[in-house]
C-alpha cells in the first residue's frame, strides 16, 4: 500500500486529487444547476408527473438486473477456464476476448441490428440485456482471471483427491472466495446496463420496453426544447447510480484492488 509520510507530501497529493477530481465535478454542478432554472423545482415535478416515469424505472431493473445475470455467469465460467482450466489455446482465446474491448458500441450497431431482426429479439428486453453483456464481458474476465490467479492451485488438487468434481470444486471453493470481485462486477455492471442511451434508443421503441434513459427525451421535439427538463431528468436518471455507488462503495473499491494486485 502505498502511504505519504511527510506533512509536504500529504499536501500535495490533497491538491493533485483535487484537481484532477474538479473537471469531472463541475458538469454534475452545472447539471444540478440548470435542473433548478427557470421554475426551479418546478422542473422536478413536471418530470416526476409523467405517467411514464415507472414503467422506465421498472424497465431499467428488468434490463439492469438481467445484464448483471449474464455476466455474472459467464464472467466466473470464463475466468475460472481461463485461469485454472488447462485447455489447449487457452491464451489465444483469452486474447481474442480482450481483443473485443478495442472494438466501439457504434460499429457494433449494424450488426446487432440485423441479428436481433433475425433472432426475433428486436423490441424486446433481450435486445438490450445481450449486447450489454457482451460488452461488459471482456474487462470483467481480466479482472476476475486476475483475481483467480491469485487463488492457490493446491486447493482445486486437494478437492480433486476428495474426490470432488470440476464443476463441484469451482462451486464450493472459487465461487465463495471471489466475493470482492463479484461485488465490483456488480457495480460496473449496474452502472453500463442504468447508463446505456444508445442500445435502447435503437432497439427498444415501443414505450412499453423503454427505459429511464430516455425519459429526457420526451421534453425534446420539433416544437419543443426545454432544456431545463432534460436536466432534471438526466438528474433523476442518475441518483440510482450515486445511490448504488455510495452504498456499495467499500465492496467495490475492495473487489477492485483485488483483481488488479491478485
Amino acid at each position: 500500500m502505498f502511504e505519504t509520510r511527510s506533512r509536504r507530501a500529504k499536501i500535495g497529493l490533497q491538491i493533485l486529487i483535487t484537481v484532477l477530481v474538479l473537471p469531472f465535478l463541475f458538469p454534475l454542478v452545472a447539471m444540478v444547476q440548470g435542473s433548478l432554472a427557470g421554475i426551479g423545482w418546478g422542473n422536478y415535478e413536471a418530470v416526476l408527473s409523467r405517467p411514464e416515469l415507472p414503467l422506465f424505472f421498472r424497465n431499467s431493473i428488468l434490463i439492469s438486473a438481467g445484464t448483471i445475470a449474464v455476466v455474472y455467469v459467464c464472467t466466473m465460467l470464463a475466468a475460472f477456464a481461463f485461469s485454472k482450466l488447462h485447455l489447449r489455446g487457452r491464451e489465444v482465446f483469452f486474447w481474442l476476448i480482450l481483443a473485443a474491448l478495442t472494438l466501439p458500441e457504434v460499429v457494433l450497431l449494424t450488426p446487432l441490428f440485423s441479428t436481433t431482426l433475425q433472432l426475433g429479439l428486436y423490441n424486446t428486453y433481450w435486445s438490450v440485456i445481450l449486447p450489454l453483456a457482451a460488452l461488459q464481458i471482456p474487462f470483467t474476465v481480466l479482472i476476475t482471471r486476475s483475481f483467480m490467479n491469485g487463488i492457490p492451485d493446491g486447493l482445486l488438487e486437494a478437492a480433486r483427491i476428495d474426490g470432488a468434481s470440476t464443476m463441484r470444486a469451482f462451486w464450493h471453493i472459487i465461487l465463495p472466495l471471489t466475493r470482492p470481485i463479484a461485488a465490483a462486477i456488480v457495480v460496473l455492471t449496474f452502472i453500463g446496463a442504468w447508463n446505456n442511451f444508445l442500445l435502447p434508443l435503437v432497439f427498444l421503441q415501443s414505450p412499453d420496453t423503454q427505459t429511464i434513459t430516455l425519459l429526457p427525451t420526451f421534453f425534446i421535439g420539433q416544437f419543443n426544447n426545454d432544456q431545463t427538463k432534460v436536466l432534471a431528468a438526466a438528474v433523476i436518471t442518475a441518483l440510482p447510480i450515486v445511490l448504488a455507488y455510495l452504498l456499495l462503495q467499500r465492496l467495490f473499491e475492495r473487489g477492485l484492488a483485488a483483481g488488479a494486485i491478485k
